[in-house]
């Protein structure tokens, strides 16, 4: 007679999964809802989820080995290379003009990449397809949110405290789209992978919006192209999105005749480029080291800097960090944009679609460190790792297989 089966139940185990399933669902679902109506829901609710998965694995130990896992992170070149960002960062402290914000920025800064290495040193080894099916219902649930409100105008009225948060979330949405329709076309879920990304396109077409729209569009060039050619899409993607940031005080004096010819000499764009050329020329040693973090927020309410200059990551990376600060992150997004999704190759188009969405934004309208920019990024790249983490079966058993291993099951001897 075959032996009772004798499973024993470990509460501490059904607790740690219980609490690792609230943590994805609060990642994957409530905050690409709530992002849509509330400004801080990503600065809010991101750090309760990191601390539950922290708790659950602290309770099974499911997570990687750490000092593996720390030994890889600090001899990683985009670490390495993001390290001395921080560092001249808070060397830039020395000679900015506004101490006590720069400091209160600086520290925004680097708790945010200390939450992001939390999360990545806390996420399971393997990830359970459960939970990472969690995150296209949560975007697309998030869409659906957005394309409710944009259709019945339920925005908040202007000046009131959640103004803006559909814009922020819709920005979410959009990184969030890529690491989505990664998981469903690794799992060969094309119908439902096309039905996320028509969702979230209708959502920025219920409001358009010149930089969400351009993101999407950029994202799905490098996504089609990543496709087609991996290897290529990959390197153009990283050499692009780093000479544009290593080059950008040359872009003023390359795009105002252009902007001129398209819009007029007198079009804001036009106007803008030309207070970006006005500065660079005007103190070219500062371009060695910056003025110093918060300089270029905090500089147009003092006429330190110029009201229409750009409110560009490109502009404010180059105006206060320098060429020290610019040159080292060119180099830590060049390394971080080569070495995503090399260890799961049916990531890499979605990766590449996140990182040049995430470039097209920061270079069209958000500044260098705003909070919740920095943690939109933060859950981008968590997510993105919860999914590289789930690509430890690329098939499933067959069903004759799976019949026939219970046959054989079935017949052979019966243990005594």
């Amino acid at each position: 007679m075959p032996r009772a089966s004798t499973q024993t139940i470990d509460p501490a185990l059904d607790a740690a999964a219980l609490l690792r399933r609230v943590g994805f669902f609060g990642l994957f679902v409530i905050i690409p809802v709530l992002a849509q109506v509330a400004r801080r829901a990503a600065v809010i609710l991101a750090p309760i989820a990191v601390v539950l998965l922290l708790i659950a694995s602290g309770i099974d130990r499911r997570q990687r080995p750490m000092t593996p896992a720390i030994r890889r992170l600090l001899t990683a070149p985009a670490f390495l290379a993001g390290t001395l960002v921080i560092l001249w960062s808070a060397m830039s402290l020395a000679w900015t003009p506004f101490l006590g914000p720069a400091g209160e920025r600086l520290a925004n800064l680097v708790a945010t990449i200390a939450l992001g290495l939390t999360a990545y040193l806390a996420l399971p080894d393997r990830m359970r397809s459960a939970n990472l099916y969690l995150l296209p219902l949560g975007v697309t649930a998030g869409a659906i949110v957005a394309i409710v409100l944009g259709v019945f105008s339920a925005r908040i009225a202007p000046g009131a405290e959640d103004d803006g948060a559909l814009d922020r979330g819709l920005v979410l949405l959009i990184l969030l789209l890529w690491p989505a329709l990664a998981w469903l076309r690794s799992r060969r879920r094309d119908r439902e992978a096309l039905v996320v990304a028509l969702l979230v396109a209708a959502a920025l077409t219920v409001q358009p919006d010149a930089t969400q729209i351009a993101a999407l569009a950029v994202g799905a060039l490098a996504y089609a192209l990543t496709s087609l050619r991996p290897k290529p899409g990959v390197a153009l993607t990283a050499w692009v999105s780093a000479l544009l940031l290593a080059t950008a005080p040359i872009l003023p004096f390359l795009a105002r005749p252009v902007a001129s010819a398209l819009f007029g000499p007198l079009s804001p764009a036009a106007l803008s480029l030309k207070s970006w050329q006005r500065v660079v020329t005007s103190e070219p040693v500062r371009l060695v080291t910056g003025h110093g973090l918060e300089t270029a927020l905090r500089g147009r309410l003092v006429g330190l800097v110029p009201a229409n200059a750009p409110t560009t990551a490109l502009f404010e990376f180059w105006y206060e960090l320098g060429i020290v600060g610019a040159f080292a992150a060119s180099f830590a997004l060049y390394a971080s944009i080569r070495r995503a999704g090399r260890d799961a190759p049916a990531l890499v188009p979605g990766a590449m679609a996140c990182f040049a969405s995430a470039f097209a934004v920061a270079c069209l309208g958000v500044g260098l460190t705003t909070v919740w920019w920095l943690a939109t990024l933060a859950i981008a790249v968590m997510v993105f790792i919860t999914v590289e983490r789930g690509q430890f079966r690329t098939s499933r058993p067959k069903v004759a297989r799976l019949r026939r291993l219970r046959e054989d099951g079935a017949a052979g001897p019966v243990a005594e």
